[in-house]
């Protein structure tokens, strides 16, 4: 026997499936030994982490040394990789959530490895990192160093994770 629900009018069946709304990525601040940061410069001039979307299985860790390795070929070890806070970006179509990341330890030489992506990558002190970056890659920069005031502002919900100020309980409103 079969049941029909009482209120048909009222069931969702939008609901009884979830539906994939957001794009969980990572970025990386990849440190040198003598302190600057590397940045790729994309076709269209602006700069950019290395990073990218975080795979099926994967954790942050994880998809940071792969995608380091991916678009740089510079290797590090997911235990090299420090996850700083996670942001959701505070006014998309589209939710985006991406870890803010860091590494001291990678080695090798960057080279271009996805040259339809990016033109070069090139070590910036960081206080002569570029302005024209791509919104995720300025909160990224931001959540590693607030200090950087050159940083373009980026509206974003900023979660800690370590750190001398980190609560795991609490969450930095968006900045308007």
């Amino acid at each position: 026997m079969t049941t029909t629900p009482e209120h048909p009018e009222r069931e969702r069946p939008e609901r009884a499936v979830p539906q994939p709304n957001a794009v969980v990525g990572v970025g990386l601040v990849v440190v040198g030994p003598d302190g600057r940061v590397l940045l790729g410069q994309a076709h269209d001039g602006r700069w950019e982490l290395p990073g990218g979307k975080v795979d099926p299985g994967e954790g942050f860790e994880e998809a940071a040394a792969r995608e380091l390795a991916e678009e740089t070929d510079l290797r590090v070890t997911p235990g090299g990789v420090r996850v700083l806070s996670v942001q959701i970006e505070a006014e998309s179509d589209l939710t985006r959530l991406t870890a803010a990341a860091v590494t001291t330890t990678a080695e090798g030489v960057p080279a271009v490895t996805e040259p339809h992506k990016i033109a070069r990558w090139e070590w910036f002190a960081p206080a002569e990192i570029p302005s024209t970056l791509y919104a995720p890659s300025a909160a990224v920069l931001r959540a590693w160093r607030p200090d950087l005031t050159g940083l373009p502002h980026v509206p974003s919900y900023d979660y800690p994770t370590s750190g001398p100020t980190a609560d795991p309980t609490a969450a930095t409103a968006p900045s308007v």
